[in-house]
């Protein structure tokens, strides 16, 4: 029970973390390799302490990941949380895909038997 929290925890924080643009285009520019946080924060209109707050519920969720090496503090993308987001959503995915099919399967039911339908009304009035 204590591991399905914990991952259910990292799961919401994840979520929460992506769920604002400015943090979802950081980590697009991250996928890129990384960077200084005044190079992440060029294309923003906010001040660097926003800046900071953001890539700090980046870095609580572990999504980034920030080094130090002399004076330039590097971040980097950490693709951990992404891919258990996206394990998550694909067992969503596979059910609407499941439901999708059956959806088509009926509707080629309904199209056959509207087709027999069909042939027998224009059968009749020959």
């Amino acid at each position: 029970m204590v591991q399905q929290q914990t991952s259910a925890d990292h799961l919401n924080a994840t979520f929460a973390a992506l769920a604002d643009p400015t943090r979802r285009a950081i980590l697009a520019r991250l996928a890129s390799g990384e960077t200084s946080v005044s190079e992440l924060a060029e294309p923003f209109e906010m001040s660097m302490p926003a800046i900071s707050k953001h890539l700090k519920v980046l870095q609580r969720a572990g999504l980034i990941e920030r080094g130090r090496e002399a004076q330039w503090r590097p971040c980097r993308l950490a693709a951990r949380p992404l891919k258990d987001a996206s394990d998550w959503l694909d067992r969503y995915r596979r059910f609407w895909e499941e439901s999708f099919d059956r959806l088509e399967d009926y509707l080629r039911e309904l199209q056959k038997s509207e087709s027999k339908k069909k042939e027998k009304k224009n059968g009749r009035k020959k």
